[in-house]
């Protein structure tokens, strides 16, 4: 069953009546759960960081933009701005990447983005590979040096993975990558 078309939206404190509201968006991940998700995938690049929040030593600020850099060859890990979460999702597929690893909230499924990016594409042979993680994660929230009280979100988190073995589905062909699949055809 598809939910595609369902009219859901962000909850108003992510959007507010004049957009994102920067302290909900800048969220950290703790130093600890990184260390688990870091050992196991060895990122390269945090793609979607604050000077304050980072965790690499190379990482894109909103004023480098995450989603115009180059992510090609890069073992990614990016913990998107969760008021605009497609533009992430529709990076990692096209982005030529060796490693893309995105935490994003787990109750998001049936938004429109998660519907057309990834139910489509999930845990299948060769798909985006969901990983929902245990409980709910804390994050540390902005201006913040540690976890304070009630800094859990009210959802779970999932991981969505992509890798060398994540097929591209046609639509998220680079123009590159569709050149090189029409030589030879004959017209």
């Amino acid at each position: 069953m598809s939910l595609v078309g369902f009219g859901a939206q962000n909850h108003p404190q992510q959007t507010a009546k004049y957009g994102a509201l920067g302290a909900v968006d800048d969220r950290a991940t703790t130093p600890e759960d990184f260390a688990v998700f870091h050992e196991r995938f060895a990122f390269t690049v945090d793609a979607a960081a604050l000077p304050h929040n980072a965790k690499l030593p190379r990482y894109f600020t909103p004023e480098q933009n995450g989603l115009e850099q180059t992510w090609e060859g890069e073992r990614v890990w990016c913990n998107p701005p969760y008021s605009s979460i497609e533009p992430w999702v529709e990076k990692a597929w096209r982005s030529r990447a060796e490693l893309v690893v995105m935490l994003l909230p787990a109750n998001r499924t049936e938004q429109g983005w998660w519907q057309r990016h990834v139910e489509p594409h999930r845990d299948g042979q060769a798909g985006v590979t969901v990983e929902f993680l245990p409980g709910r994660m804390r994050f540390i929230a902005s201006g913040a040096a540690r976890i304070g009280s009630n800094e859990r979100p009210p959802f779970g988190c999932c991981l969505l993975i992509w890798d060398e073995q994540t097929e591209i589905p046609a639509g998220y062909l680079r123009p590159k990558a569709q050149a090189s699949l029409l030589d030879g055809v004959a017209a």
